[in-house]
């Protein structure tokens, strides 16, 4: 179970990054107005799984909710993701359909 508390917002890289045993996963970022555009996930092969992916998103979500931003994923794996858990859609901005 990964714990939200270490998770990182790297302001400087433009990346939300979470570190696990000796490896970084992280998802880059774009920033314009109130809305984030999620353009990429990247998570090495010795901790990738889709269960470890879903909760990393999960996270990430969950921090972007917090400061009450709009989700414009443009990464294929995060836009499966809010296919898969439809709560989050109502993150998208308007007009955005996944």
């Amino acid at each position: 179970m990964i714990d939200a508390a270490d998770l990182v917002d790297n302001d400087f890289l433009r990346q939300f990054e979470l570190k696990v045993d000796d490896h970084l996963a992280k998802i880059e970022y774009s920033l314009q107005e109130r809305k984030i555009f999620l353009t990429k996930l990247v998570v090495p092969e010795e901790i990738d799984s889709a269960e470890f992916q879903n909760e990393f998103i999960k996270i990430v979500f969950q921090n972007i909710e917090e400061r009450n931003l709009s989700v414009v994923p443009t990464s294929p794996e995060i836009a499966k993701f809010i296919r898969k858990n439809k709560r989050y859609k109502s993150m998208l901005p308007v007009g955005v359909r996944i």
